[in-house]
């Protein structure tokens, strides 16, 4: 007879139970260790009973299958990997638009459909686990990490991030294309100091109940199988150890019974960061008692915990606890009966197989959006062109596919990034995409930066590579004047611009919003030549565009659209699909203005400064159709309605033009009065239509109303009874919203 958690008929708990005592405490200690493999595995195994492992090669995965056969227990291992756009860094994988990218379609079905695709080709790699979805919130675009974030709305983040959570995990655990989501980083992680990675997150608990953890609460009472938690600390309290977070909130209000990882060594940056804890024995005992199952990278963590235990600063039991959580994930994923090894033959069947690659396209295309059009765009196509496409990002495939992915930095085993024959830059794209008898011609017209070493060192304390500080490049002269001749010898410009993969991600927060290096100059070059020009910004975030770019004839965000991203602009610029995004985040004109969210709350004395208004640019829920659809009468059919009801409301749309259209109606909520000060306007709902040219048509609306909350003085979230406005139109800008009103009853 097996032993009982061998025993694959026998009730979860039974097996957990069973295994547990039959465990040391160095062999749960290491269960609850996530460490990094890009030193080797057999020794994390062997000699640290590892209980997880990341960042691990084809090579290491298949490695650590091998040795973990060989173990006492054959406890099977979780591997995990930050799978965020794509399976970020296998060979060939599909890799889709950013989150920010994504976001922009306002699409939940196909954000759950990137999240399906990723956890098919994830799963047949011997991966278990990826660490996303991203629910942060964008509150300051210096930021290193707005483009793993959905943008600035709560609701917006909630509907996509639930979606993809959804689209990871499949139809439960026990299939073997699921994968476990990560909702991450829990929580207020974005809520930055002068827009800095990480730094202390000065926030009440009232404001993370009203802004920060609804889009958390929804998907971890829909199911999110882990959690992980922010680096930084709040009211002088590390989120690692923040008990009213973790075991008030997450645990008791909500009730959630999933796992909790810490990010990057959390644990050891109380000792030699944060300087809250005098060792690891302390901070493994601190961290234990809050509730962490899953210590990732802190490897002191393996002798500091059981110090805690020798000398009573941390009970056993408490270990348990938290082992037990690990267990339960690897026996409900079966992987004591199937581990999931790397499948070759799976592999060659599912990564990168058409319908991905069409998926991944499709999700190109409704990325991107169209900020300005002087109706120059779609280009005429009934004669033959010159087309100069210009710029640093113009034929640049990392900053295409963007963070996570390829030669972004992050894993040792990719030196030459993704295949390039599959990645699509916007010069690539042109050349596919244009009429026959058309010419492109290529310039690169300004360098971005370079790199040079951190005066600080070579390395953080605790041994991990310090980024490289960017050096602006200035302008070239030759390369601007090559560039102006093309445009000059052209009908059009193209001219593609933004940022790169070096000012991006973790630690690579910009002081800056604008545009690095000689591109100011080499758009300027550009407009003066008269020749119409369309802007193509590729960018990890909004930046602020200088006049020579605002004065064009077209401009298209593009985030960073994924390896189908040159083609899927090459074919929005020459009018083979129509614009449908829309902006999940605002543009700002000066990065003197942060924040910009929209849903700010009022102050007291205007919403300028002396030398500039507060107004952007570019609002959220913005973007452009190649035709114009026109909002009216707009009827709220429930003037009153209770607590316990829903708001019915009716709008009518025309398409004025003579192109189709893909609307995103977006409904937002004003409570006239409230108990509390509040935002003016939040988003609640949306509805995509399409719109033949022509058409009329009306569109149904509903709200429920216990969704018309605010959170009180005292932290409650509750519905008011009394007046609201229910404002209904394409963007949140206030002079495109219909206004209808209706009251709550008490």
């Amino acid at each position: 007879m097996p032993l009982p958690y061998l025993d694959p008929t026998l009730p979860v708990a039974e097996r957990v139970t069973d295994l547990l005592g039959r465990m040391t405490l160095a062999e749960k200690v290491g269960q609850m260790l996530q460490l990094d493999a890009r030193e080797g595995v057999k020794h994390l195994i062997e000699d640290v009973h590892v209980g997880s492992i990341l960042h691990a090669s084809p090579q290491r995965v298949l490695e650590a299958h091998d040795v973990t056969e060989h173990t006492r227990l054959r406890i099977p291992l979780l591997v995990a990997e930050d799978c965020i756009h794509g399976h970020s860094f296998w060979e060939g994988a599909t890799i889709f638009p950013t989150q920010l990218g994504m976001a922009a379609s306002w699409d939940a079905d196909l954000a759950e459909q990137v999240a399906r695709v990723t956890a098919v080709e994830v799963a047949a790699t011997g991966i278990h686990w990826t660490f996303s979805p991203v629910l942060c919130i964008t509150r300051d675009l210096r930021w290193g990490r707005v483009d793993e974030t959905f943008g600035e709305d709560p609701f917006l983040i909630g509907e996509l991030a639930s979606a993809m959570v959804r689209g990871y995990q499949g139809e439960g655990l026990d299939d073997h294309t699921a994968i476990l989501a990560t909702a991450k980083h829990f929580a207020g992680y974005s809520e930055t100091q002068g827009g800095r990675d990480a730094s202390e997150a000065d926030i009440s608990h009232r404001k993370l109940r009203s802004w920060f953890l609804p889009p958390f609460e929804r998907v971890a009472r829909e199911g999110c199988r882990t959690f992980m938690l922010g680096y930084q600390s709040t009211d002088g309290v590390p989120i690692t150890i923040n008990e009213w977070l973790l075991t008030d909130v997450l645990r008791g209000e909500w009730g959630y019974t999933g796992t909790l990882v810490t990010d990057w060594d959390n644990v050891g940056r109380m000792v030699w960061e944060q300087h809250i804890q005098p060792d690891h024995a302390h901070a493994a005992a601190a961290a234990v008692r809050a509730g962490n199952d899953m210590v990732m990278t802190t490897p002191q963590f393996f002798d500091g915990a059981q110090d805690a235990v020798a000398q009573g600063l941390l009970d056993e039991a408490a270990l348990d606890a938290a082992v037990a959580r690990v267990l339960t994930l690897k026996f409900e994923l079966g992987l004591f009966e199937d581990p999931r090894r790397p499948d070759a033959a799976r592999q060659a069947d599912v990564i990168a197989a058409d319908g991905h690659t069409a998926l991944n396209l499709e999700v190109a295309r409704r990325s991107l959006v169209l900020l300005t059009n002087d109706g120059t765009l779609p280009l005429d196509t009934d004669r033959p062109r010159t087309l100069a496409v210009v710029g640093p990002n113009a034929d640049d495939p990392d900053t295409i596919l963007g963070d996570w992915a390829g030669r972004s930095g992050q894993a040792d085993w990719l030196p030459d990034g993704h295949p390039r024959h599959m990645i699509s830059t916007v010069l690539d794209g042109f050349r596919a995409q244009v009429p026959d008898g058309w010419t492109v011609t290529h310039a690169r017209g300004a360098d971005i930066l370079t790199l040079a070493p951190d005066p600080e060192g070579e390395f953080f304390p605790d041994g991990q590579p310090r980024p490289q500080v960017v050096v602006p490049s200035p302008p070239d002269e030759s390369l601007i004047a090559e560039a102006v001749a093309a445009a000059q010898a052209a009908d059009h410009v193209v001219a593609v611009v933004g940022d790169r993969i070096e000012l991006v991600g973790e630690g690579r927060s910009t002081a800056t919003l604008e545009l690095v290096g000689g591109q100011v100059a080499l758009l300027d070059a550009l407009a003066a030549t008269g020749t119409p020009m369309t802007v193509v910004v590729v960018a990890s975030k909004p930046l602020v565009l200088p006049p020579s770019a605002l004065g064009a004839a077209a401009i298209v965000w593009a985030a960073n659209p994924g390896m189908r991203g040159g083609q899927a602009v090459a074919e929005l610029v020459l009018g083979q699909i129509e614009p449908s995004g829309r902006l999940p985040i605002s543009f700002a004109a000066h990065a003197g203005q942060q924040p910009t969210y929209y849903n700010q709350i009022p102050g007291q004395h205007g919403d300028r400064y002396a030398d500039l208004t507060q107004r952007v640019p570019f609002a959220f829920g913005e973007g452009l159709s190649y035709t114009t659809v026109e909002y009216a009468d707009l009827q709220v059919h429930t003037p009153v309605v209770g607590v316990d009801g829903t708001v019915r409301a009716q709008v009518t749309l025309r398409n004025t033009g003579t192109r189709p259209a893909r609307e995103t109606v977006q409904v937002y909520l004003h409570d006239l009065v409230t108990s509390a000060t509040w935002a003016a306007k939040e988003l609640k709902g949306y509805r995509q239509v399409d719109v033949a040219p022509g058409e009329t048509l009306t569109v149904d609306l509903e709200l429920a109303v216990a969704d018309c909350t605010i959170v009180d003085a005292r932290g409650r979230r509750v519905v008011e009874p009394g007046a609201f406005a229910l404002l209904v139109g394409p963007s949140s800008r206030d002079e495109v919203l219909l206004r209808g009103d209706f009251t709550v009853g008490g």
